[in-house]
């Protein structure tokens, strides 16, 4: 909205060519670089300037955070905490992204409005936690059904409205980042990739709902994993970078990295407010978005498969969880109650109850997302 207006401000006043220093210095906004630096700063001015005050209404509106008694000793004096905080984060990204972006890119609108419903389904999870007095929120069958709609609808919208290539990008495998118009023009590329879709925009979403469990770790790693996603957006919509790199080139995907900017500076403003001690949390309506943005940008740019290095913290905690539960179920007979490979999951709990401080589990998870990131780059060049 902002860009439109000093977009068309500059050229009606100066027209296309001028020697005008104002309009040499407002020419820089068509760059996509530029407005996504001007996005992730305006995420992060809105999250820390409003953070005081959401926090405040959501304490004199009684949305404290509840603490499950089976859980570590150490959380219980977080009972009562702000929580929901989450629509800090998806308020900033909402309107940084419709200020600095170009809003004719149906790519753009595709990734906000899945944010945006898979925040509302966890807003729902919040409220009936919160408000309703039910301690599980949704059932795992109104969770799953919610975030699957938002999936298909992702997916619907991609083959009716837009020309995505339904290749498989896979890392290494250099054939897979070229186009196929064979399988584009036919229902069944589509189709199959409907399918996986619904398991990435899933898992990614579930992924981060789960890591969301200590002062700062959600918010910490979604801050270094959007940070690489937004390069790896900008690559992959840039003509020169995606065909020396081997990515497969989308020029549809551009603004999608001011989105992703966004999302930058909106989870560096939180992680102002949710550090330990935290003063806020982000409760399911932002770590559901989180994860259904990260899952919906990979979609869009093609990263699916760079998504569990990007996010491999994320993912190492969902598979503790699987693997947990698996182990249980699988070795529970005759009444003896199944075997357990952590202490408690998700992992980061694991830690907890074998006596590391929290802070100390998440710098060294920040650490080991750092690694991942790295290791999500370095495959660019591997490739």
């Amino acid at each position: 909205m902002l860009y439109y207006f000093l977009y068309q401000f500059i050229f009606q006043e100066y027209g296309r060519v001028s020697e005008s220093w104002i309009f040499k210095g407002l020419n820089v906004i068509q760059y996509v670089t530029f407005r996504t630096a001007l996005s992730t700063i305006t995420a992060l001015l809105i999250s820390l300037l409003l953070g005081g005050k959401v926090i405040k209404k959501l304490a004199e509106l009684k949305f404290g955070q509840e603490i499950r008694e089976e859980g570590p000793a150490s959380h219980q004096e977080k009972r009562g905490t702000p929580t929901m905080g989450g629509v800090l984060i998806i308020g900033s990204v909402f309107v940084s992204t419709i200020l600095w972006a170009r809003l004719d890119s149906l790519y753009l609108w595709i990734a906000l409005g899945a944010t945006t419903l898979f925040a509302l389904v966890g807003f729902a999870d919040d409220w009936i936690k919160i408000v309703k007095k039910r301690s599980l929120g949704l059932t795992g069958k109104q969770k799953i059904a919610g975030q699957l709609i938002t999936a298909l609808l992702v997916w619907g919208l991609l083959w009716a409205f837009s020309e995505y290539p339904w290749n498989m990008s896979i890392p290494f495998l250099k054939a897979t980042a070229e186009a196929n118009p064979a399988i584009s023009v036919s229902w069944v590329g589509p189709i199959i990739y409907g399918g996986f879709i619904v398991f990435v925009l899933l898992g990614s979403s579930n992924a981060v709902n789960l890591t969301d469990g200590l002062d700062g770790l959600a918010a910490s790693v979604t801050f270094i994993a959007m940070s690489a996603l937004t390069g790896l957006t900008y690559i992959a919509s840039d003509a020169r970078w995606s065909n020396y790199l081997d990515i497969t080139h989308n020029p549809a995907s551009a603004e999608l990295t001011v989105f992703c900017g966004a999302m930058v500076g909106a989870s560096l403003g939180f992680l102002w407010y949710n550090a330990p001690p935290a003063e806020v949390f982000m409760g399911d309506v932002g770590s559901l978005a989180i994860g259904g943005a990260l899952g919906t940008v990979a979609i869009l740019t093609k990263q699916e498969f760079l998504l569990p290095f990007i996010g491999g913290v994320f993912i190492i905690e969902a598979l503790s969880v699987m693997l947990q539960v698996s182990v249980f179920k699988l070795t529970k007979r005759g009444g003896h109650p199944g075997r357990r490979i952590f202490k408690m999951t998700p992992l980061h709990h694991h830690f907890e109850m074998t006596g590391w401080k929290e802070s100390k589990i998440v710098f060294r998870f920040v650490i080991v997302a750092i690694l991942f990131t790295l290791l999500s780059l370095t495959t660019l060049k591997l490739r």
